[in-house]
């Protein structure tokens, strides 16, 4: 007799795939970690094969769960437009998203997968700006919502978490130990009057090597040791590392990711991605105030 695959327990094992972990997949799926563990352990059983490597460095996909997830999504997204098709409630438009460049990652293309496989009529543009021009045209009202990198929340904002700034640099670079201190900066970036400060307070002499408006610069430059640079907590590329400096640097301040919505009569969907946006930043980074 075949067995049919739990739909609820393939949604859960692609969450986990996507953001990270049980306990973030557990949020966004607006369910108890408790119930997502349960349905992968049924899922386990029903296969016959473990499909999580817990190794206690945090819980990844297995082989055999990976080969799964190929066949989820493909299962997920029939599943989904099905539904659509044979449903009228589904929302129709489009939903303006403005993001800083430093915040896309790691969040933001999970979270689009996941808006679209729900509502799968509604389009979602998005735009990665500076968090100074993302409040521009938010107060231009030209977008529906918009997250900031912020030291403070205005009002008519709330702040989803603090994260830390720290030290990114290449792999088993070495740019960090230069004086004096080779940095990659972007012009417009919200963090560099502090990162400057830090560094003017500590007695170090620092040199900008590299100044532009790209994150790809940046990041290239980073990754190739020619500088270091400071981003938030879990936003760093995989071609980068935090730097273990032992107080050779000096320690950089926590920073807000904030969501403003846009005041007015509701628009639809506008509600349920903000929900998604909440549910993926409330994770394990967030730091003190």
């Amino acid at each position: 007799m075949r067995r049919n695959l739990d739909l609820a327990a393939l949604r859960a094992l692609s969450a986990i795939a996507d953001f990270g972990g049980v306990t973030r997949a557990a949020h966004v799926l607006n369910v108890t970690q408790s119930a997502v563990s349960m349905q992968i352990k049924r899922l386990e059983e029903s296969l016959g094969q473990a499909l999580l490597d817990r190794n206690g460095r945090g819980v990844q996909l297995s082989a055999e769960g990976e080969q799964l997830l190929t066949y989820a999504r493909r299962i997920l997204a029939l599943n989904d437009e099905a539904v659509s098709r044979m449903t009228d409630s589904a929302f129709e438009g489009e939903i303006s998203l403005i993001v800083p460049y430093d915040i896309v990652h790691p969040h933001i293309p999970q979270v689009l997968r996941l808006f679209s496989a729900t509502y799968p009529r509604m389009r979602v543009h998005l735009q990665a700006r500076a968090t100074r021009k993302a409040k521009e045209k938010f107060a231009q009202g030209e977008c529906d919502l918009i997250l900031t990198t912020e030291s403070h929340c205005d009002a008519g904002g709330e702040t989803l978490t603090r994260l830390p700034l720290v030290w990114i640099g290449a792999p088993g670079g070495q740019a960090w130990r230069q004086r004096p201190l080779k940095l990659a900066l972007g012009r417009y970036c919200i963090f560099r009057p502090g990162i400057i400060a830090a560094l003017d307070r500590a007695g170090i002499p620092w040199e900008a090597v590299v100044e532009s408006d790209s994150d790809r610069t940046i990041e290239a430059a980073v990754s190739s040791d020619m500088g270091v640079q400071a981003m938030l907590a879990g936003t760093e590329s995989t071609h980068a590392e935090r730097i273990a400096h032992s107080g050779a640097l000096p320690e950089l301040t926590s920073h807000l990711v904030n969501l403003y919505i846009h005041p007015g009569p509701e628009k639809p969907g506008v509600m349920a991605l903000a929900d998604l946006l909440r549910r993926a930043w409330a994770g394990p980074e967030v730091v003190a105030a």
